[in-house]
């Protein structure tokens, strides 16, 4: 052992820079990592006796806000189209949470009929509903159409998720003070609604339909916090961050192999799926959030949207648009 000591000593004396040197290039790149990780929900809040509704929340940043909705104490609604792997998905969560009121509901925001029907359901069996969190998303997709003939990623994003939340809203004001979170992106920034060709057939790319699509959650959570000012629904739109989930699935395979080669190299510095859910988390449950309306968050804080973001007149005109797209009156 004093061989072993003395070992020891020898070594580092020998090498006193390098070592130096390797300590603080590890303890930079820990704290950069930490930075990267971005903000946390700091908030404490229990939702005892709340019902939280969640779509897509069988994987990613959805699941892990369910597993942190689910240990507050709420019960906790799975909105989500595969089926069996959203009950895979509760089952975990139930376990992680230790709440076993978790349940789980068929959704596919790319069937108007889906929608309508999941939001029937929830009128029949549930008293109330505290926080909608429209999460579920899809990106950077071909040319898809959805069951109605939208653009699979306008129709998903925002269409789907805008006649849920207006068939739901009659509950979230019986319940209120309640919450609506829409799940954003800072793709929004580049993004442009294009009004005279909403379904990009003139002019389709997976990206610029993508940035449409996040654009129009900012723009529908403005317009909403218009529409529901002194009711106590009080809107909120966000950046999770760059994560590592399955969001990228759909392009991941048209990337050549040395640029997946060297993606897979950065992955380490991309947030995780708890990472990247403690935005929408902060603005389901902070306090200090109650009387705040229709802003954008990125990392725990409230953030300057894009210009195109802040355009009052073009998010009336894409409420008037989406409405008529849905079929509501």
């Amino acid at each position: 052992m004093q061989n072993y000591g003395k070992a020891i000593n020898t070594f580092l004396g020998q090498y006193p820079t390098g070592i130096a040197l390797i300590t603080v290039t590890g303890v930079g790149l820990f704290a950069l990592r930490k930075w990267l990780a971005g903000g946390v929900c700091t908030s404490k809040a229990r939702l005892d006796g709340k019902t939280v509704l969640i779509t897509g929340a069988n994987t990613g940043i959805g699941k892990e806000t369910a597993v942190d909705m689910a240990s507050r104490g709420a019960r906790v609604i799975l909105a989500c189209r595969d089926m069996t792997r959203a009950n895979q998905a509760a089952e975990g969560i139930r376990k992680r949470s230790g709440n076993g009121n978790v349940i789980v509901k068929k959704l596919d925001l790319a069937s108007l009929q889906s929608v309508r029907q999941l939001a029937k359901e929830i009128l029949e069996s549930e008293e109330r509903l505290d926080i909608l969190i429209n999460n579920a998303g899809i990106m950077s997709c071909p040319k898809w159409q959805t069951e109605d003939g939208f653009e699979m990623q306008f129709g998903t994003n925002h269409l789907g998720h805008f006649l849920l939340t207006n068939c739901l809203l009659g509950l979230l004001k019986k319940s209120v003070p309640s919450r609506i979170v829409n799940v954003s992106s800072l793709a929004h920034e580049k993004g442009k609604i294009y009004f005279d060709d909403i379904n990009l057939d003139k002019d389709y790319s997976p990206w610029k339909s993508y940035r449409q699509s996040k654009l129009a959650n900012v723009l529908f959570t403005r317009e909403l916090a218009t529409r529901l000012q002194g009711t106590g629904v009080t809107t909120y739109s966000l950046h999770p961050g760059v994560i590592r989930t399955e969001l990228g699935r759909h392009f991941w395979p048209t990337i050549p192999l040395w640029k997946r080669a060297i993606f897979k190299t950065l992955s380490f510095w991309l947030k995780s799926p708890r990472e990247g859910a403690q935005t929408t988390i902060h603005c389901a449950v902070e306090e200090s959030l109650a009387d705040v309306s229709g802003l954008y968050y990125s990392d725990c804080a409230p953030k300057t949207v894009a210009p195109q973001g802040q355009d009052d007149a073009s998010a009336k005109k894409l409420w008037d648009l989406s409405a008529s797209m849905v079929g509501l009156a």
